[in-house]
């Protein structure tokens, strides 16, 4: 469970920081997300959290 409160801490970090320094880019990032369908996200979303889970598992087995 800390790991995981840890990687939640981590993902609000990066948008942060990512809002803070391209403001324009990420509104235009989150209006072309709206327009996509739900499929599409929903897939994103899906290999998204696949890849996350890899890299953590990847991260925690080498180190």
């Amino acid at each position: 469970m800390k790991d995981f409160g840890a990687a939640i801490g981590l993902a609000f970090a990066i948008e942060g920081l990512l809002l803070a320094a391209f403001p324009a880019l990420m509104r235009r990032s989150m209006a072309e997300a709206a327009l996509r369908p739900d499929a599409w996200l929903r897939a994103a979303g899906l290999i998204s959290a696949v890849v996350g889970v890899m890299v953590v598992w990847g991260a925690r087995a080498l180190f």
